[in-house]
């Protein structure tokens, strides 16, 4: 083969990577269970303020067992603050909701998406959403006794299905 023929990453021209955003997150066990995927999977978490608990509560670090050293975390004080500073493309914003449009299986994710949750007692903030109808997306329930799942188990599985074409799936 060739030189031509393998991919050799540019330090100057990072490869795109999809980035797990959390705003106002209340359980502690939920921000360390989604770390550590993110550590996993070579992922940024971003987390937006406020927050129901403090990032140096012991129940981070162990949801995140010894991984939470390792989580590429950036933080911001609001979804405007986050907004400006990354300025996302829309169609790279994807947002998970309980009664979201159509199933995380309907998209396909760019490799650079945003996979934004909203907090565990009330989602994301109505003000997010609006306008955003055709990017919200749900995971598929099939017994209405279930009122809703957890945080960390929905961020696992919607990770796992944006990066199931780099995974090889």
């Amino acid at each position: 083969m060739s030189m031509s023929d393998h991919h050799i990453p540019d330090p100057a021209q990072p490869e795109p990577r999809m980035k797990i955003v959390i705003v106002t997150p209340e359980i502690p066990y939920n921000t360390g269970a989604i770390g550590r995927t993110c550590v996993a999977l070579n992922l940024e978490l971003i987390l937006i303020k406020p927050y129901g608990f403090s990032l140096d509560e012991k129940a981070v670090r162990r949801a995140g067992t010894d991984y939470w050293q390792y989580v590429n975390l950036s933080e911001y004080d609001d979804w405007q603050s986050f907004l400006d500073e990354r300025k996302p493309r829309a169609e790279c914003l994807y947002f998970f909701e309980e009664h979201g449009a159509q199933t995380i299986y309907a998209p396909d994710y760019q490799q650079d998406a945003y996979l934004v949750f909203g907090c565990e007692s009330k989602g994301l903030p109505l003000d997010i959403l609006n306008g955003m109808e055709d990017r919200t997306f749900s995971l598929p329930m099939l017994d209405t006794r279930v009122r809703s799942l957890n945080l960390a188990n929905v961020a696992t599985a919607v990770i796992y299905q944006a990066l199931r074409p780099q995974l090889g799936g």
